[in-house]
This record gives C-alpha cells, structure tokens and sequence, in this order.
C-alpha cells in the first residue's frame, strides 16, 4: 500500500522524500515536537489519517477492521506539496503562513472538477493559532488531542449514533463520546459536502459541529486516526464506509416480525401464556422475550429453576408456534455467584485505578463486571451461556447492557485488558458483541441478531440492533428517538430497534398513554426491527390489555408489519450487502432537492415508502411534503399526488400518513390486498 506522510526537523528546511523499501511518502516538520503524519489510500474512495509525536504510529485498526484491496495511489511531490488520490477522492498536503502540513481533502467529480470538501483550520494569524492537530501529554503514554477543522456555513452533518440531540442535522451540536443507556456514540458522521468521515478512536472524548469550528477530541489517545471516503450520492459514502468497518450480516426473515417484550415475565407459565394468547387472537409474533433478573444470583447466567422449572419443553412449546425466544443475561457478577471466584482468580473483571472502583451498583448492591476486552473472560463467559441457554435452545441474545456500569465521572479510572477506559472506553459495547456473535457463529447458529444497549463504530458487522433503553413514555420522547433513529441510521448501523412505548411510565391509564401506545405502534411498523419494551405500573406491555380502545389500533400495526415482511426484506437485503439503512432521512434518496433537508419529522423506509409519523398528542392531521421527481400514492385514500408540493393530510387515531412512490405498483397492491382490507374492517 502507498502512502504519504510528513515529518520535518526544525534545523532544516520541508523535506519531502521517499522510502523505496516500503513505499512510504513522509514529508518532515517540527512544530515544537516531531509529528509523524501518514496518509494511506483506504478501500474505495478513501483515505485513512494517522498523526502522532510519538516515534512510530499504532497497527491498531479499531473499526478499520475489514481487509482492503487498492491499487498504487496516485501521488504527486512538488517543493511546496505533497497530494495524495484514491479513486474520487484526494488529500493535498502544503505549508501555510501560520502551519506546516496543512491538510485539504477534496472530492473529485465524474465531469472532471474537484473541490475542497474538508480543510483543516486555517487561523491566517500566528498569534491567534492554536494548532489544528495538537497533542498534550496524559497518563499511560496518551495524548489528549484535538483536531480541528474548516466548517461551512452551509454544511451540515448526520450520524454519532443515537444520541438525544432534538435535532437530525447535528451542525451546532456538541456530542460527548460516552455509553450509557440513551445514549450510544457511533463516531461516523456523514456531511453535505459530499463526504463520510469516522473519528476512529474509542477513547473519551467529543465532537463539537460549530458554526466556526467542527473539532474532535480525545481526552487520551495515541494517535490522531481518522478514515474519509467521498461520493456525490449518500448510498455510496455509507457502502464505502460498509466495507472498510464490515457490513451487516443477512438479516433473518423471522427478525422482520413482530418482537413482545417488558419488564419482566416473572415465570415460565406467564411467559407461555402470553405466547398461547398470540396464537388464540390470530396476532403475528415472531420473537418472544425474558427479560433481566430470570436468575437466581446475578452472574450465574441460568433460569432459576424455581419459576423456569422446565425450559425445554418451553422452547419446543414455541418453537412449535414458530416463534423464537430472546433472552437478557446481564454482565454483572455478585460475591455469593457461582462464577465470582473462578473469575476472580483469573482476573476476568474490569479493574479501576488503584481499586477504588472494582465494583459497578446494581440494584443496591455492588457487582463486578466482566471485562469483554479480555478473551479469556469472553470465552469464560460464552461457554456458561451456551451451556445454560444455547444448549436449550435459545438461540437469540439481547445484550442487556453492553456499556460499563460505572458512574459517568468514574469512566477514566476503569482498566480494561486493552487500556484505560480514558482510552478504550467506546469499545466495549462492540467487543462484547463480538464475543456473543462469534460464539453463537462457532456454535452453528448462523442467524444473529441482538438487540443492544450501547454500539460503536462496527457493530453492525456483528448483527447488532441497537436500541435506546430506559426512555420515557412521552410523545417527546417518541420525536427525539424518531430523530436519533435517523442520525443511527446515517452511522452505517442499518438495524436500529424500536423501543415502542418507552420504557419509563408513571401512569398507564391516561387516555395520552394510551394514545401514545397507537401512535408509537404506527411509527414502529416501519423501523427495522419491530420491537415493544416497557415497565408499566399495570405490568401489562401485550396488544390486548394497554387499555381503551388501543387493541384494534395496535392489532392493526401488527397485521400491517406481516403485510409489509416481503418489502422489509428487500430493504434490509440492500443494508447487509450495500450498507444502505432501511429507515433514512428524506434527503438520502433526493440529495439535490434542498428543501428535504429542513425535514425532520417524515422519513423513508427504503427508497419508495415516505413515512410522517404523529409525534404530538390528539394530533389528527398535519402537513407532509412530498419530494419532486416522481408521484406518490396516498395507501389510505388511493389517491395519488405529484411530488414537489406540501400537502395537508389527515391522520385519525387509525393511521398515520403512509405514502408510496407511484411507480411501485407492487407496494401499492401490496396496501390493497386483502389482509389490508381485513385489517381495516376489523371491529
């Protein structure tokens, strides 16, 4: 692989030279310390940047983690710069007035033209010139770095996971790089410059999207890292980056149904009930869930037998409905467990500094956590979940949590097999996915899908389907995770879950409750994975027992969801093979129409479905815009609308507005077959 890189000394002047041993291009600078600047070709239409004062740069591939095949770079040396070309896409590396080897990365079009996509800061004044890649030594041989670039006041970004922003567009957002329930940082930002660029680096840290300043920052790294891959259209930044960070597994067809889910089925026999009580009234369901504390002690990872007494014949039970169970064993090992001294002896827990925090809360008590960093404590614990469920034959896991424990503030003081949580803190969610994926893998069950607490950068390629957890029941709530849903979607993670209703209810018997319940149904239908979850004062979270008249509504949904299974297919076979996401922001399909990135609370699933959710309450209609280029099909009314123009379109408790690009004439019969009719006659 070529590449070009930069060092200078200060007693001499900009050299720019080439080692013929590994063809390395490394101009050399000093700044008051000695960088080391390396630019690689990455995959299609990328680039990788890695910069550091240290002597040598890490191997460390982080979410880079896909083999790539490239041809020599194009690469041009001059006495003033260096550039660099991959495909599409080109780096140019020159001195400025105020910075030695100032980074400008543009992106080349089909007709011919470039243009600068993304500069580093240019601060013309020395003495108002921080430094736009700056290194400040920490504990451990870490940097606190930053990096700092050029933002444009048009630009705006998409992506970092699933984080509560209230916004789709993130320019003026402040993003802290941390896990915890809400909140999952997937560092990939997506720009509409024309470019997808990954912060690869699982350390603390932030992304600020200024109106004068877009910066990244490390609280503790070894090298500055980043990949930037450039195209004129949104599906190919997001394959590029699909093939570099590893592309989603098939999806399942049984993952496309309906998912019941709460908090929590106590025994075996209220568990099969329910199950039986889907069968009776007809209604689909296609994976059933046990959730937390099924234990005896937590960390035994095993039914208590005391109200699972037996689990095979549960599992036959189901499998004979074609349903599937998923199971939640947490990561958190109490004193009195089973596997606490087996563990304890082998060192298979996350530590803290100087011990002080060994321990994570729980419930009131204090327990350690495995650390998913250390292969010894992954293969520990696979062989106790495989032995204790898999062998059973259960088969699909929601990892529940995959995020540490720890309170915010003690996050850097966490050791873990691979680093410091200052460094390495944003990798466990993936790590812990891996093991479960690769365990699963190596035990023949190639269908994986799990539903997760936190992801990162890469998780995807391990059939995680993140959800945000422990949010509340709020049409509030329903409209910033409706926007954070986008935003995961645009950061290479196709499968995000719904998480419908909320999780957290003070009161489950109002009339707003239960028309949140419809309204988060209907919005559900149409995210990739079609799942319920919640703990509700009643205890009740099934279709038939939210209260009021919500039972026909929600049954609606779910027949419409079995209706949609064959297009849902479709969908989530282009976001395992293309890394294309299912639910996406309306600009994704029609980036040249300007107006659709104003439009945050409507989206498509797919490229011919235009979903505008109710996100308020006793809403019964509102406005939707239809993008120009084609004509859409209102399914309800079958009436059929040129795009290009804002439409008032009326949403009873029955339905939201659900639009199809008239040419699809599959989908449209599809929304009136007779399942459909069925749907809408029911009493």
């Amino acid at each position: 692989m070529t590449t070009i890189g930069k060092r200078c000394s200060k007693s001499g002047p900009n050299l720019i030279h080439r080692s013929i041993q590994d063809g390395t291009l490394e101009p050399r600078f000093n700044k008051g310390h000695v960088e080391l600047l390396v630019i690689e070709p990455w995959g299609t239409d990328g680039l990788r940047v890695r910069a550091t004062i240290s002597d040598n740069l890490t191997n460390d591939d982080w979410a880079l983690s896909e083999p790539i095949h490239n041809p020599i770079s194009n690469i041009i040396i001059t006495d003033t710069e260096a550039i660099i070309r991959n495909g599409n896409i080109s780096a140019r590396i020159s001195d400025t007035r105020v910075q030695q080897a100032h980074i400008e990365i543009y992106r080349h079009t089909e007709n011919g033209e470039k243009e600068v996509i993304l500069s580093e800061k240019h601060y013309v004044v020395n003495a108002h010139n921080p430094g736009t890649r700056t290194y400040k030594t920490s504990d451990n041989d870490l940097y606190e770095t930053e990096l700092h670039f050029e933002p444009k006041i048009s630009e705006r970004f998409y992506g970092m996971g699933l984080n509560d922003t209230g916004t789709v567009n993130l320019k003026g957002c402040i993003i802290d790089m941390y896990q915890r329930h809400v909140k999952h940082v997937v560092p990939f930002v997506v720009s509409t410059e024309g470019y997808g660029f990954l912060w690869n680096n699982p350390s603390l840290g932030r992304a600020e999207f200024g109106n004068n300043l877009t910066r990244w920052v490390s609280e503790g790294c070894k090298q500055i890292d980043y990949y930037i891959t450039a195209s004129e259209n949104y599906h190919d930044i997001l394959a590029n980056y699909a093939n570099v960070s590893g592309h989603a597994p098939e999806f399942p067809y049984w993952a496309s149904g309906f998912w019941q889910c709460k908090n929590r089925y106590v025994t075996q026999e209220e568990f099969l009930e329910v199950a039986r009580e889907f069968k009776n009234r007809g209604l689909p369901l296609s994976v059933h869930v046990i959730d937390f504390l099924h234990w005896q002690k937590q960390g035994d990872w095993a039914l208590d037998p005391k109200f699972w007494p037996n689990p095979e014949s549960m599992v036959r039970e189901l499998d004979e409905m074609g349903v599937r169970i998923m199971i939640s064993p947490w990561t958190l090992i109490e004193d009195d467990s089973e596997n606490f001294i087996p563990m304890r002896d082998r060192g298979l827990f996350t530590r803290s500094v100087n011990g002080k925090k060994d321990t994570v809360s729980f419930r009131q008590k204090d327990v350690h956590q495995y650390d998913p960093t250390n292969p010894e404590a992954a293969k520990y614990l696979w062989q106790k979940w495989e032995q204790n469920y898999f062998d059973l034959g259960i088969k699909t896991f929601w990892l529940d949590p995959c995020d540490d424990l720890h309170k915010i503030p003690d996050y850097p003081d966490v050791i873990f097999h691979i680093g410091s949580g200052t460094e390495v803190h944003n990798f466990f969610p993936v790590a812990h996915q891996k093991n479960i994926y690769e365990g699963l893998i190596n035990a023949g069950e190639p269908e994986v899908v799990t539903i997760c607490r936190s992801s990162w950068a890469g998780s995807q390629k391990y059939g995680a389907s993140p959800a945000a957890h422990d949010i509340e029941s709020s049409f509030e709530h329903l409209e910033s995770y409706m926007k954070a849903g986008l935003n995961l979607s645009m950061s290479g993670i196709p499968w995000g879950a719904a998480e419908i209703g909320g999780f957290v209810t003070d009161n489950d018997s109002t009339k707003e409750f239960q028309e949140l319940m419809i309204r988060w149904y209907q919005y559900g239908v149409f995210t990739p994975v079609f799942r319920t979850h919640g703990k509700r004062p009643s205890n009740n979270n099934e279709p038939w027992n939210i209260g009021g008249d919500t039972y026909k509504h929600i049954r609606q949904c779910l027949l419409l969801r079995e209706a949609l299974r064959p297009y849902i297919m479709d969908q989530m076979e282009l976001a395992s093979s293309r890394g294309i996401p299912p639910m996406r922001p309306m600009f994704f399909d029609f980036p040249n129409q300007q107006e659709l990135y104003d439009i945050e609370d409507q989206f498509l699933f797919g490229s011919d479905l235009l979903i505008a959710p109710i996100l308020q309450y006793k809403t019964r209609e509102r406005s939707v815009y239809l993008p120009s280029s084609c004509s859409w099909t209102n399914v309800w009314e079958n009436n059929t609308v040129e795009g290009g123009n804002l439409i008032n379109v009326k949403a009873p408790i029955d339905r939201i507005p659900v639009f199809v690009n008239a040419s699809n004439n599959r989908l449209i019969q599809l929304f009136n077959s007779h399942t459909l009719k069925t749907i809408s006659n029911f009493k």
